[in-house]
Order: C-alpha cells, then sequence, then structure tokens
C-alpha cells in the first residue's frame, strides 16, 4: 500500500482509495488472517486521516473481511471454505455476464485487439512449453504470458462498456493477481498441462463475441471460471474435465 498516492485526493475519493488498499493488502496476503490491526496503524501506515480507514474499515467489516474485537480493533477474518465457495459462485457468475455484455457492446477494433493478443500468447506458449520440457527456467516468460493474459482480461472487461459491473467483479475476486500467478506456476511446476491449455480456450470467448453470441459467451466465460477456480479445465463441448 502506497500512503503518497492516497494524500492528495478528495475525502470521498480518498474513502473509496484506503477501502481499496487495504481491500488488496487482505487479499494479497499482506495483512494475514487473525492479523489485528487498528484506524491509527492504518492510518499511518496509509498516512491518511482515521476517518476515510474508518469508512474503509466498515465496509469491510460488511464484507466479512474484517471482524471486530474492540471499539478500534479489528482482525482479518479468516474466510471458511463455505465463504470461499460463495464468493466463488459471485465471481464465476459476474464473469459471465461481463462477457454477455461485452458479446454486445464491444467494437470490432477491440475484438481485433483480443485476437492479436492471443496471438502474443500462443507464442509464448510454444517457448514455455519447449523450455518447460528441456527443464529450463521459464520464471521470465511466465511473467510475460501472465502480464499478456491479464491484459486480455482487461480488454474483455472494457468490451463490456459497463464500469459499474467490473468493478463490482473486482470486488469478489476470490485470488488476487498474485495468488493466480502463484497457483499457476505450482501447477506448471508439478507437470499439469491443463494449466497451459486453458488458455486455447479464449479463442473461443473471442470468437463469441465476434459473433455477437451473448449466450455463448456468457457460458465459456463460466465454465473456464469455474475451472480456474477449483482446478478443472473444461473440454471443448463444455463439459469439466477432472484429470
Amino acid at each position: 500500500m502506497n500512503g503518497r498516492q492516497l494524500r492528495t485526493m478528495t475525502t470521498e475519493t480518498l474513502a473509496e482509495r484506503t477501502y481499496r488498499a487495504v481491500h488488496d493488502a487482505i487479499r494479497a496476503g499482506e495483512l494475514k488472517p487473525g492479523e489485528k490491526i487498528t484506524e491509527r496503524g492504518l492510518a499511518e501506515r496509509l498516512s491518511v486521516s482515521p476517518t476515510p480507514v474508518r469508512e474503509a474499515i466498515r465496509r469491510l467489516e460488511t464484507e466479512r473481511l474484517l471482524d471486530r474485537t474492540g471499539p478500534r480493533t479489528v482482525v482479518v477474518a479468516a474466510m471458511e471454505d463455505s465463504a470461499v465457495q460463495e464468493l466463488a459462485e459471485v465471481e464465476v457468475a459476474l464473469r459471465g455476464l461481463v462477457a454477455r455484455f461485452a458479446a454486445r457492446h464491444a467494437t470490432d477494433v477491440q475484438i481485433d485487439r483480443l485476437d492479436a493478443i492471443l496471438d502474443e500468447a500462443d507464442d509464448l506458449l510454444i517457448v514455455i512449453q519447449q523450455r518447460n520440457s528441456e527443464n529450463r527456467p521459464i520464471d521470465r516468460h511466465l511473467s510475460s504470458l501472465f502480464d499478456t493474459m491479464q491484459e486480455f482480461n482487461d480488454t474483455v472487461n472494457s468490451c463490456a462498456h459497463n464500469p459499474v459491473l467490473v468493478g463490482l467483479l473486482e470486488q469478489t475476486r476470490v485470488f488476487s493477481q498474485a495468488e493466480r500467478r502463484a497457483r499457476l506456476r505450482e501447477h506448471i511446476s508439478a507437470g499439469d498441462r491443463s494449466a497451459l491449455d486453458r488458455y486455447s480456450y479464449h479463442r473461443m470467448l473471442v470468437r463469441a463475441l465476434r459473433d455477437r453470441d451473448a449466450e455463448s459467451a456468457e457460458r465459456i466465460v463460466m465454465e473456464d471460471a469455474r475451472a480456474g477456480l477449483v482446478g478443472r479445465r473444461p473440454t471443448p463441448n463444455g463439459d469439466p474435465d477432472t484429470e
């Protein structure tokens, strides 16, 4: 969290930025389950006054990311498996809805850009698979692949032309970007090719967007999202592959 970036914001914007900074720190594991935090401590850490911190804490309590233990003290909540599952279901649904909106509102230029991004990803996949088979380092190439696919996801979100919906999606993600990268590295290190093969399903999404097929776009994204969250890969006919 960077306090310097928060200093010049208005009260309303500062409260939102403070909330986002604490939210992201929890999701990234910088603030760990059971860790005690105080209004004063967070205010000092972010170089802001207690007021936006207090507002951020109230929101995070409502979202069950923080538990109050005293008048000015809270702890980072430990999410139960049932809560994680509930959050995952919300994320899957919202990602599908973003895809549905994208199929309706994406411009031809945006869809062409998605194809170009996937071409870049394909080139990286070839290099990664080759180097992995030769037991050569792949960290640098994986980082490039992560960045490329993040651009793809951001472009899909932009295609929806619905910032409110995209904002809701970002708030409900089960895994932070750092966690998603760590999970993919673990799968690849364990020899799980499906972790790389999942990217072929992005082509199916682009075809659905180009055809303005909102129903197919939503289905493809929801199946792929479930696979990513529970470690299963969808097969081309839409059934989950549990290998």
